[in-house]
């Protein structure tokens, strides 16, 4: 039997860089290479042929940047050269992100003929306001159209993206564009707080004391979080992860793998793979990527050690609702978790912040602080 692996398709290209971004991406038009990075994503995978042949892909995910902005031809060809290295199970969720503004019914019907079946959306806010301050290129009327042309070529497994914390957001305006998005009935949302990031033009207006001023408090930003909980769950949405929610079987399969440890291998531009105990991080130049000359030893690599290992199980595991296993635990490393992590376990198990059995997770009170107890399980 094969075993099965996750892969990640890398395509940087965008038409604007959005403000708060600060992803390995360029606008498209400042360099007119989508076909040359084509070719390139198709010999870095040949490089795998070989070893994948003890592998079969059971998830498949084009991240950005923008993968709506390639061809229907462009993308059969990418499929084409990864369905020439590696078998792509029947059932296999294969999964495109795609932003308003960039999407066309003809594009959208040679997606899905190439075996696009879920498709996660970049709305951020349904506030026109807001989008011009995050520099999205679309408004809210453009995302509408494009999710009703969604539905209408036969697309059933949607998710939308969307961003709290904004600057000068507040819950009024939160709450109508979650219920804006609720009303349109996708299968999965993913509500993120903004992240101010070094290096973006984000950081230079609200990396400041007199720019943090102009975001929503820590307080609020707590109440937004517990509205979207709420109100999700009351709508049919579990949430199953601390920024994901899900109609019952819509889960994203392959996100799950990053959070479950599993293998995957990244193709493209900075993409990153965790195979064979090993993680991998390509180059994040785009020239030097397009170039003749990639390989695979020109990628940062990393082993990972068992320590290595356990931190991430734990600290990966907890960002999940149902939280780590303890038999998942003593099954990848031989041991019992609490001959590793007992005192820090019992320590957040009494005080309120973890609650124990035979999964190990936050409650809704560790959320709160979610980023100070994981921390505390890096050995």
């Amino acid at each position: 039997m094969k075993k099965k692996i996750g892969i990640y398709i890398h395509i940087p290209f965008c038409v604007k860089k959005c403000l708060y971004c600060d992803f390995a991406s360029f606008p498209l038009g400042a360099s007119g290479k989508m076909d040359a990075y084509i070719q390139a994503l198709l010999r870095e995978m040949k490089e795998y042929e070989v070893v994948l042949k003890e592998y079969e892909a059971d998830t498949v995910f084009l991240g950005g940047g923008t993968p709506s902005l390639l061809s229907g031809k462009q993308m059969q060809t990418i499929f084409d050269g990864l369905g020439s290295v590696i078998s792509i199970r029947d059932d296999a969720e294969i999964s495109m992100e795609m932003n308003p503004g960039t999407i066309q019914k003809e594009r959208l019907l040679a997606y899905k003929e190439a075996g696009i079946n879920r498709v996660s959306v970049g709305l951020q806010s349904a506030n026109d306001e807001e989008l011009k301050r995050l520099g999205r290129i679309h408004n809210y009327e453009q995302f509408l159209e494009n999710f009703h042309l969604l539905r209408e070529c036969g697309f059933e497994n949607i998710n939308v993206d969307l961003m709290s914390g904004l600057p000068y957001q507040n819950m009024e305006i939160f709450r109508k564009t979650l219920g804006k998005v609720v009303d349109l009935k996708p299968e999965h949302l993913s509500v993120y707080s903004l992240i101010v990031e070094e290096g973006t033009p984000f950081y230079q207006s609200y990396g400041t004391k007199e720019g943090e001023m102009l975001l929503p408090g820590e307080e609020l930003d707590r109440q937004m979080y517990a509205f979207t909980k709420s109100y999700l769950e009351e709508q049919g949405y579990g949430r199953y992860e601390i920024s994901n929610y899900a109609k019952e079987g819509c889960e994203c399969r392959h996100n799950l793998k990053y959070w479950q440890l599993e293998e995957y291998l990244g193709f493209g531009l900075a993409a990153a793979s965790l195979f064979c105990k090993e993680r991998y991080v390509n180059v994040a130049t785009l020239d030097e990527y397009i170039n003749d000359t990639f390989r695979k030893e020109q990628r940062e690599v990393t082993s990972v050690s068992e320590k290595d290992e356990m931190e991430e199980f734990m600290f990966l595991g907890l960002r999940m609702m149902k939280g780590v296993s303890r038999k998942g635990f003593a099954q990848h490393f031989g041991i019992q978790v609490e001959e590793v992590y007992g005192d820090i376990i019992k320590k957040y198990t009494e005080t309120g912040f973890l609650q124990s059995g035979d999964f190990i997770s936050l409650t809704e009170k560790g959320i709160d602080v979610s980023n100070v107890i994981m921390s505390e399980f890096l050995l």
